[in-house]
């Protein structure tokens, strides 16, 4: 028998199965969060009835779109994906994401990241999904980003920390390496 059909005869009495690489884009939350992808705030007094509901869904007083949004995203993700997951208390503050579930020590797809948004030591901040990361910056999908929902990069430098739902399956991937594709994200409210 020569090596080819070999190969064939020992492939036939076999059942072989190829695997595809996990799709480190496949988390509940993180799924969740892509499908929102292109939800915008309404200009003016009145505010987008999504955005709006997520917030009486979640049994919170939110009334505006103008009123900062980013926490409010990243809780509808996760309480879509994960119910029995505990969000944290005052979780239209993006800094109160930084006492959500456990830490993630390597930033990966889907973790929980939080920003600072005037100084380091200020109360604001920016919270959303890490999707990857470039040289400079990580890139976040987020709520409120330019009052939209999108991805958008942000200085590595300004990065406070990393988080992961608690309910769900320890945090096992890797950074995921993107190119650089715009410029820093400077409009989060």
């Amino acid at each position: 028998m020569r090596p080819l059909q070999m190969a064939v005869a020992l492939h036939a009495h076999h059942d072989w199965e190829v695997k595809a690489a996990p799709d480190p884009l496949a988390l509940p939350w993180l799924i969740e969060a892509q499908r929102a992808i292109g939800i915008t705030e309404v200009a003016g007094p009145a505010s987008n009835p999504l955005i709006i509901g997520w917030g009486k869904r979640l049994k919170i007083d939110y009334r505006s779109d103008e009123i900062s949004w980013c926490g409010l995203f990243v809780a509808h993700c996760i309480s879509s994906a994960l119910p029995a997951e505990d969000l944290p208390r005052g979780l239209l503050g993006a800094r109160s994401w930084q006492r959500f579930g456990v830490p993630c020590p390597v930033p990966q797809p889907g973790a929980v990241m939080s920003f600072w948004r005037v100084a380091r030591n200020d109360w604001r901040g920016h919270v959303g999904f890490y999707v990857g990361e470039d040289a400079a910056a990580y890139h976040i999908l987020g709520g409120n980003q330019g009052d939209a929902v999108n991805v958008k990069r942000f200085a590595k430098s300004r990065f406070l920390s990393a988080r992961w739902p608690a309910s769900a399956a320890p945090p096992a991937g890797k950074p995921r390496l993107l190119h650089a594709d715009g410029r820093l994200s400077a409009n989060e409210q």
